[in-house]
C-alpha cells in the first residue's frame, strides 16, 4: 500500500506563491511516475505536472514557466512550487503516484489540498 499526506496550500493573492509538498509512504520506487493534479468546481480532474519514470518533468500548458515540480527520493517527498499564481489556478490540488505491478498499474491519490487565488 501506498499513502500519500498532501500540505501547503492555502488563500493567496494573484501573483503570489506557495509550495506544496506530498510525503510519500509505503512500497515505492524512485522511477514511479509522480505528479500533481487539480480540480475545480464543476471541472474535471487535470494533470497539473509530472515527472516521469526517466525523471522528466512535464508541465500543463497553462503553468510552464510558473510551476515546477520536483521529488526528493531520499526523503520520499514530492513538491509543487507555485509562482505568479492566477485566479484560475484555484482548485483542489492532488498528489499523484502511478505503481506498476506485475498485473498492472494502480493510481494513489492524496487526499487534496485547497488552493484559493483571489484576484
Amino acid at each position: 500500500q501506498v499513502q500519500l499526506v498532501e500540505s501547503g496550500g492555502g488563500l493567496v493573492q494573484a501573483g503570489g506563491s506557495l509550495r506544496l509538498s506530498c510525503a510519500v509512504s509505503g512500497s515505492t520506487s524512485n522511477s514511479n511516475v509522480v505528479g500533481w493534479y487539480r480540480q475545480a468546481p464543476e471541472k474535471q480532474r487535470e494533470l497539473v505536472a509530472r515527472i516521469t519514470s526517466g525523471g522528466t518533468p512535464i508541465y500543463t500548458e497553462s503553468v510552464k514557466g510558473r510551476f515546477t515540480i520536483s521529488r526528493d527520493n531520499a526523503k520520499n517527498t514530492l513538491s509543487l512550487q507555485m509562482n505568479s499564481l492566477r485566479p484560475e489556478d484555484t482548485a483542489v490540488y492532488y498528489c499523484n503516484v502511478k505503481v506498476t505491478y506485475s498485473l498492472g498499474t494502480r493510481d494513489y491519490w492524496g487526499q487534496g489540498t485547497q488552493v484559493t487565488v483571489s484576484s
